[in-house]
């Protein structure tokens, strides 16, 4: 098993994987394209597991802005990441979410945010956003599925706002079939 960064090669596979990973619904699937082709994208940071060949896994981190007050600041955040129902349960998604939060942080990047299981991030590092000061209105999700990872030390001391994620997650078009 590789996990490597996604090429263009990769598209369709990973389309095809977010596809049916996610109960043959195209929303991540066009999700992921949506944000490849926006400025928001960092190829970095879209990575695939490879099992001899076949993608199985896949997990994409991209630019959003927490703002306040006094101006905004570039954060990333984790969505989605997926893995074929077959290869599940076999820590496939756990190397995925730690090779992209140690690409997050040689990047410079100093929070990961992220709405999603309770009982599963966690143990990433990833905690409560609201109980450090950061809100979410985008989208309506109970304090415990809005989380935050810290990659860099201090970094929520010194982070309080509104995270906004940008158009890309709210488009209906696809630009590759």
């Amino acid at each position: 098993m590789q996990i490597r960064t996604e090429t263009k090669n990769d598209y369709k596979h990973v389309f095809n994987l977010n596809y049916t990973a996610f109960g043959n619904r195209d929303d991540e699937a066009k999700l992921v394209e949506r944000i490849r082709f926006s400025d928001g994208f960092i190829p970095e940071l879209s990575i695939v597991a490879d099992d001899q060949g076949e993608i199985v896994g896949h997990l994409l981190l991209s630019k959003a802005k927490i703002i306040n007050e006094n101006g905004e600041k570039e954060v990333v955040v984790l969505a989605p990441v997926a893995v074929l129902p077959e290869f599940q349960k076999k820590g496939i998604g756990i190397k995925l979410i730690e090779e992209g939060l140690k690409r997050a942080k040689d990047l410079d990047y100093g929070l990961v945010l992220l709405i999603g299981h309770p009982a599963y991030y966690p143990k990433f590092g990833f905690q409560p956003a609201r109980a450090h000061g950061l809100e979410l209105t985008q989208y309506q999700v109970p304090d415990d599925v809005f989380m935050v990872c810290e990659l860099k030390d201090r970094e929520l001391e010194n982070t309080v706002g509104e995270l906004h994620y940008p158009k890309a997650f709210f488009g209906a078009t696809s630009q590759i079939n």
